[in-house]
């Protein structure tokens, strides 16, 4: 058996080729000669059986498609398939690009299927030939299409009606719904659909958590993995008696737009839209701005300058209430093969991994990439938690990470996972409590890389204690200064004579959101904290003529071996060592003063403006939160000795969550 793709090295083409490779088929493929090479990439990436690919040099644009009379004469009565795939789709490109490529190039592809006395044409057409018809679109419909003012719809409609009036050849005719990435590993090669709000929803990130945005319900939003069309297109385009078929290749369990944007919304760690209005009721509730604006001629500049600024066309607006797509037909032969879309739920955070880390245009990793590859960069606490998962990070971007702890063992783990991955790690063992160790240190990184570019000083001690039990234990005190604010400065010293030399350097301090909200029973570990961010605003700006940066990360609570003994922080939110990560990178990439979340500068504000009343509620907060066995004293109490928290006090900490209580 042998079948004609068009589009083949397009995003559902390239996806379909495997799996009629799988079927033991003969494939030709149209392409274009400046093309070729991206075939031949494919080809590879195909493996088993790609040497049955076959090239025909043509042009979408031409009559029967470009192919030659030599090429036609090879290929007359041996195509059993013949697949239309090309098309173009982009919500930005005018009305003639649109008509030259989805109108007249269907012709052409009829035409060629015609000379090559072709089997069945595979026409994919799109969920947009229904247009803006209102209510749900049947797969036996097609003439019932309304709202076809749109280029795009106008020309995916008007090219399914060349197929079905002009065809020479058995058609079947399929519609896929919007086609997002693959659902196993997120890719997708454009921005479509969806993909248009995930900037707007990673801007988002910036707003607390818990914040319950208001947004619109939408409609049904057919959004279909790009793995799912192609296994359809497969079984649909080889199963007997289907000829003349129109088949919807949608989830039958289509989620509303608000409901998707939650899902995304979710993967991106933004907050969700709580509150969803209904169409009916967003449009009278914006009736009258709308009708104000309509009188301002520059609202509408001001409308496409917000838009662009968010990445998200106009056109694309216009496709919130999309019709409910019927899809009985293709199910029924597809449940029959055990081919079903999977759950938008499985694999939306992989979707919005992938477009973070490939197609964000302000992909934090990209320009991470740019900011540290081949650059030396000292972690202090590398072994484990937050330090682990930022020498991680770092080293995926192309950095050469230094890791350093005390345990040379834990190290070596690291230095490993990295070097298994391709990156580039040193390990340096030191007790950065001690000062000799860390004058030590300093004098085996120079020796052996002539320095660092970016020191992160990651290493700390905690401590969680109230007043009263701290009145004997006054050495607590000292020994957290002792790594965290002199262990730290003394690294900070040690590496400044040659970062002055080279005339670059940025010194990145963890600190702790503590410094900025002032929590009772972290009196020993806040002011250690609050001595290095002090150094630090004093010594910035004699160093800023150097080229030397100083940025303060105030963490939130983050859920490490550090807060392991304090058992009430189970029932606290936490970030992962990864989210720490990020914001770690966050400021190596920004090179900013400081990098915090909103919580924590709420925090300095209220206190700068009402002290007492914060104290009070600070108050509160130490009668909610009693002291841990640990801190009693009990390092061996079992879980049932640990005090419980109440309710109140478990919702206090959701209520202001990442603060060290």
């Amino acid at each position: 058996m042998e079948s004609f793709v068009t589009g083949a090295t397009g995003f559902i083409g390239r996806h379909l080729v495997p799996l009629l490779l799988a079927r033991g088929e003969e494939v030709h493929v149209l392409v274009r000669r400046e093309s070729l090479p991206k075939l031949e990439t494919l080809r590879e990436r195909w493996g088993a059986g790609g040497e049955r690919v076959h090239a025909v040099v043509g042009d979408l644009g031409a009559p029967r498609l470009g192919v030659s009379d030599e090429e036609l004469a090879r290929l007359r009565g041996r195509i059993d398939h013949f697949f239309h795939l090309a098309a173009l789709y982009d919500m930005e490109a005018d009305a003639d690009s649109l008509r030259a490529a989805n109108v007249s190039g269907t012709r052409h592809a009829l035409e060629l299927a015609e000379a090559l006395d072709a089997g069945c044409f595979h026409h994919v057409s799109s969920i947009a030939a229904a247009g803006r018809y209102r209510g749900t679109f049947r797969e036996t419909m097609y003439e019932e299409a309304t709202g076809l003012d749109d280029p795009y719809f106008a020309t995916k409609h008007e090219s399914e009606g060349i197929v079905r009036a002009t065809s020479a050849q058995p058609w079947r005719i399929y519609r896929p719904g919007i086609v997002v990435g693959h659902s196993q590993t997120g890719e997708i090669d454009k921005i479509d659909g969806p993909y248009y709000f995930f900037g707007a929803l990673r801007r988002l990130r910036a707003l607390p958590g818990w914040l319950p945005l208001v947004g619109i319900e939408g409609g049904p939003l057919p959004l279909v993995p790009v793995d799912f069309v192609a296994r359809a297109l497969d079984v649909l385009a080889h199963e007997e008696g289907l000829d003349g078929g129109c088949f919807h290749l949608v989830d039958p369990r289509a989620r509303s737009m608000g409901q998707v944007l939650n899902l995304f919304a979710q993967a991106a760690g933004a907050p969700r839209f709580g509150v969803r209005l209904g169409s009916r009721s967003a449009a009278l509730a914006t009736a009258p701005l709308r009708t104000a604006l309509a009188w301002l001629p520059p609202a509408r500049r001001v409308s496409d300058l917000v838009l662009a600024e968010l990445g998200i066309p106009p056109r694309v607006l216009a496709y919130l209430e999309p019709p409910r797509f019927d899809c009985r037909e293709a199910k029924r032969v597809l449940d029959r093969h055990g081919v079903r879309a999977p759950d938008l739920a499985s694999y939306a955070p992989k979707l919005f991994e992938y477009w973070e880390r490939h197609l964000d245009p302000e992909a934090p990793d990209r320009r991470l990439e740019a900011r540290v590859a081949g650059k030396r960069v000292l972690i202090t606490g590398a072994s484990s938690g937050i330090g682990r998962a930022t020498a991680l990070r770092l080293a995926s971007a192309g950095a050469h990470v230094l890791l350093v702890a005390r345990s040379a063992e834990k190290l070596g783990e690291v230095r490993h996972e990295i070097e298994r991955a391709g990156g580039v790690a040193h390990v340096f063992s030191a007790d950065l409590a001690d000062l000799a160790s860390c004058d030590a240190l300093v004098k085996e990184v120079t020796t052996a890389l002539g320095g660092i570019d970016v020191l992160v000083n990651n290493a700390g001690r905690s401590i969680r204690r109230s007043l009263l039990l701290s009145q004997d234990r006054f050495h607590d005190y000292e020994r957290t200064m002792q790594l965290n604010y002199f262990g730290a400065l003394r690294l900070v010293f040690g590496f400044l004579p040659a970062m002055r030399e080279q005339r670059h350097g940025h010194v990145v301090n963890v600190s702790s959101i503590g410094v900025q909200t002032n929590p009772p029973r972290f009196s020993a570990y806040v002011a250690s904290k609050a001595a290095l961010d002090a150094f630090s605003r004093c010594a910035a700006s004699e160093l800023l003529e150097d080229g030397i940066r100083l940025t303060t990360v105030y963490m939130p609570l983050v859920r490490t071996e550090m807060i392991a003994p304090t058992s009430i922080y189970k029932a606290f939110p936490t970030l992962s060592p990864n989210e720490a990560a990020a914001l770690v990178c966050q400021a190596i990439l920004e090179q900013g003063k400081r990098v915090s979340t909103p919580l924590g500068v709420a925090g300095e504000i209220a206190y700068a403006a009402a002290p007492e009343a914060c104290d009070r509620l600070l108050a509160l907060a130490y009668r909610l939160f009693p002291d841990s066995a640990a801190a009693r004293g009990r390092k061996d109490a079992r879980p049932h000795e640990e005090p419980e928290l109440s309710s109140r006090a478990v919702a206090f900490a959701h209520l202001v969550p990442g603060v060290h209580w």
